[in-house]
């Protein structure tokens, strides 16, 4: 046995079942041990980017962690985009992250660079193992981290790798999940405020909170004191649709928002931070609330939340607890299938009716979806992911990881033609593993996102020029041939009609399907 099989015996110890892997010379030792290692599945990424999004979306609906291999700093620097979506949405995640030998490395060989400088900004844990006998040990303490809902990074030095260890013992066991955490006094004064507040009251769940057990603990909350029930705009996994507890989705447009937090000044934040904007605009406040609102933080972004907020129910004067009624689950509402032309507005309504029943939804749909939450909350229930850290071009690994960690459910990516770009070739990993995953690329063939923002930022006028660089004309860009070139079948939809036709035909069929929807 050498390090790396080390390092696979105790990624298999404990638990972690999945490597997306995109490798280099200096991880040849770890791609060999797999061979040995019965229970991890390695999946091929042709790009880093690709990998770290699919860890992400695997570890979202897993709620466990997703190992990736990836080579040196140039390889890491490649996945850098999903990994900060990834620790912004809490994932679990192992970077395995290869290096020169480390008696080369003081040699300046081109490929040379600051590994762990490179990785500290987007991992919450970083560690140079100090070679085979530290391995095991290193990932114990990894996975420990990654349970935690974090980004832990162990770089691997190839001689760490390929040394060889007569006797590696038994790996060492990571720590579980901590367990939630209600902290009395935090759950008696939120429950203090929204009794006091009543309709001036919001209960806002971000973070890895918002599961169904977790919005029907806040239904319970909201229907005994008239407060609303809020989630984060991108809360990185919602349960929604029939059956569950309806929540209010904050806008991402800064006024829509302000608008909706100025009707409160109680806020009790559930695994979310204070609302803020986006971005900075030159005459808006960065602020989404108003600044007499009072903020009370009742739990962290990484955990359960449906313990706390039973704190707080429990902490309700005793008279409001029995005068509420019980809250109502969302009724399955599906919508008429809209017919002609395409238009957001019939996009929201065909999601609203033809989501399948436990699929997951990776939106990244932009500007194109500003109606869909509306437009599906009656849909038959669903997760839906959003995006967390504001880089583009995830949904479509995302998509893919999740679709690897639950293989029973259809997997729904709602992508953008100019975030679709920066990830297509995620659609071959696809295509080999078999993911049912259906892929609709809105292809508006522009980034309308950035006109939009040319307008928030002051910017009344866009010239020719300056239109170059927010088209995606001169040429169009064919996504049919795209996937069908990346080995996924694929259709054009110009109508509703089109549309509701290649959207049956990719749900019956096996593996995955790409329809580009014109707009």
């Amino acid at each position: 046995m050498n390090g790396a099989d080390s390092l696979l015996s105790a990624l298999e110890h404990n638990g972690v079942t999945t490597c997306f892997a995109n490798p280099g010379t200096s991880e040849m030792h770890f791609v060999a041990a797999l061979d040995g290692a019965t229970r991890i599945r390695g999946v091929l990424g042709l790009f880093e980017g690709a990998v770290t999004g699919a860890a992400d979306g695997y570890a979202r609906m897993a709620d466990e962690p997703a190992a990736t291999l990836l080579h040196l700093g140039p390889g890491l620097a490649n996945g850098l985009s999903n990994l900060h979506n990834a620790r912004r949405a809490h994932s679990p995640v192992v970077n395995v992250i290869g290096d020169h030998a480390s008696y080369h490395r003081a040699l300046d060989a081109p490929l040379t660079s600051d590994v762990e400088g490179t990785a500290r900004p987007f991992s919450h844990w970083v560690r140079t193992s100090s070679g085979e006998r530290a391995l095991s040990a290193d990932v114990a303490d990894a996975v420990t981290v990654a349970r935690r809902g974090e980004i832990a990074s162990l770089i691997l030095p190839a001689d760490a790798a390929w040394n060889e260890l007569p006797d590696p013992g038994t790996p060492p066991t990571a720590l579980p999940a901590p367990l939630p955490q209600v902290d009395a006094l935090a759950a008696e004064a939120a429950a203090r405020r929204l009794h006091e507040a009543g309709p001036r009251g919001a209960i806002l769940l971000g973070g890895r909170t918002p599961r169904a057990e977790a919005l029907e603990a806040a239904a319970r909350i909201a229907a005994a004191t008239g407060a609303e029930v809020l989630t984060d705009t991108f809360a990185p996994r919602v349960s929604r649709g029939a059956g569950r507890h309806a929540a209010r989705k904050v806008p991402y447009a800064v006024g829509p928002a302000q608008e909706l937090f100025a009707r409160f000044d109680t806020l009790v934040l559930v695994g979310a931070r204070p609302p803020v904007a986006f971005f900075a605009y030159p005459t808006k406040r960065s602020r989404l609330t108003q600044p007499d609102t009072r903020l009370l933080e009742l739990c962290g972004e990484t955990t359960r939340a449906d313990l706390p907020l039973q704190a707080v129910w429990e902490a309700l004067p005793e008279s409001a607890r029995t005068a509420a009624e019980a809250p109502a689950a969302t009724r399955l509402s599906l919508p008429e299938m809209p017919s002609g032309s395409i238009t957001p507005e019939k996009l929201g309504a065909f999601l609203g009716r033809a989501i399948p029943e436990n699929a997951v939804v990776a939106d990244e749909s932009i500007t194109t979806g500003w109606a869909f939450d509306a437009a599906t909350r009656g849909a038959r229930p669903h997760e839906w992911f959003n995006p967390t850290g504001g880089s583009i071009g995830w949904a479509l690994p995302v998509a893919t990881g999740a679709a690897l960690a639950c293989p029973e459910r259809k997997v729904i990516a709602l992508e953008s033609d100019g975030s679709g770009m920066y990830m297509p070739q995620t659609l071959w990993t696809q295509a080999r593993e078999g993911v049912d995953v259906v892929s609709l690329v809105f292809a508006n063939r522009r980034y309308q996102i950035l006109r939009n923002e040319m307008a928030n930022v002051g910017v009344e006028d866009v010239g020719e020029r300056a239109g170059q660089l927010l088209d995606l004309d001169r040429p169009v860009v064919d996504w049919v041939s795209v996937s069908r070139g990346f080995g996924v079948p694929a259709w054009r939809a110009e109508t509703m009609e089109e549309l509701s036709a290649a959207f049956d035909r990719a749900l019956a069929a096996e593996g995955p399907a790409l329809i580009e929807v014109v707009l």
